[in-house]
């Protein structure tokens, strides 16, 4: 209890100096990052479990939303299956780097199909990426970490054998502990889909493309923007501000990805166009709320996405041989052979 106490009042405190100061963190691949888990887990409605809710959870999504960012370095093939995980590059029209790619409206449902039609157009994968299967490979597993911890806690609730019911409380802890990791490295990614560069292939200065607007090819445009000058303009209360009302239209995955990917599609000339006007010093206050609004409309898509994933998980089945949750909530079905596993 001693060392729950100190945890709780440790992740109270980060929170509140993210709260009341600009953030004196890293790059985008922190400050961004923890800021958008932070802000999404403190949005989350009562009818989620408490323990998504609780203070030290808030804290532990927002350091696990920077993991994918430092898993790196662990060699090959690790590193170049995983760097690729965190961009798409489009083209101006939606394109998957050029005409010849798919449009992101087209994407196919397995990224296996994706590799195949990219390489198929002479589109090398790596140099495309492949951050919407990232985002949707992200939210099917929470749904699964959801599903199972709602099996494992009714039946601590219920169970009244005393070895098993300890069996689930202890394996409801280990499922919150999976389901907070999962939901960090799902944070990452919708991260990684609100900064504008992660979607573009103009995404380190405007590069060797027609450029009539004359916008930048500074090879420093993407680490300077989501590096010092995020450091320097995020600010917890502004992302709230900033973040978009939970959508009313039925939640469909897939759409609703490529929905978010073209919708930041659609900041990159804005944000070269606010870079030529010198919008990105820190002096001005055009770019801090262009950091800040980016950063909201990725906290509110985690948030909507932890919703949805956890509408889903109740209508889902787990275990082998599979039981619906809908059934072990209603108590109408044992999952105790489906959970713990009888072979």
């Amino acid at each position: 209890m001693k060392r729950l106490t100190k945890r709780l009042a440790l992740a109270t405190a980060c929170v509140a100096v993210l709260a009341g100061s600009a953030v004196q963190v890293g790059a985008w691949g922190n400050t961004g990052h923890r800021l958008i888990g932070v802000a999404a887990m403190r949005a989350l409605p009562d009818n989620l479990p408490g323990f998504l809710r609780d203070p030290g959870a808030i804290a532990d999504v927002g350091e696990l939303s920077r993991e994918p960012d430092r898993w790196k370095g662990a060699g090959q093939p690790h590193d170049r299956e995983r760097d690729t995980a965190h961009f798409v590059d489009l083209d101006d029209n939606g394109h998957v780097m050029n005409a010849a790619g798919m449009s992101i409206d087209a994407l196919p449902e397995l990224k296996s199909e994706y590799d195949a039609a990219l390489l198929a157009a002479g589109i090398k994968v790596n140099d495309a990426g492949y951050l919407p299967y990232a985002i949707m490979d992200g939210w099917q597993q929470v749904v699964r970490d959801l599903a199972g911890w709602r099996v494992v806690h009714a039946m601590e609730q219920r169970e009244t054998d005393p070895a098993k019911r300890a069996w689930y409380r202890e394996d409801r802890v280990r499922r919150e502990a999976l389901t907070l990791r999962d939901i960090g490295v799902l944070s990452h990614y919708v991260g990684d889909g609100s900064q504008p560069h992660h979607l573009s292939i103009h995404y380190n200065g405007w590069g060797p493309f027609p450029n009539p607007e004359g916008f930048t090819n500074s090879r420093q445009t993407h680490s300077l923007f989501e590096g010092a000058f995020t450091r320097r303009v995020a600010r917890l209360d502004q992302v709230e501000a900033a973040m978009p009302a939970p959508s009313a239209e039925p939640f469909q995955m897939k759409a609703r990805v490529v929905g978010y990917m073209k919708s930041t599609l659609g900041t990159v000339i804005p944000f070269y166009r606010l870079e030529k006007a010198g919008g990105f010093v820190e002096t001005d206050p055009r770019g801090a709320e262009f950091v800040n609004q980016r950063l909201g409309v990725g906290a509110a898509e985690l948030r909507d996405m932890l919703v949805a994933a956890w509408a889903a998980s109740g209508e889902a089945a787990i275990g082998w041989p599979a039981v619906k949750v809908a059934e072990v909530e209603a108590g109408t079905a044992d999952p105790w052979g489906s959970m713990i596993g009888e072979d």
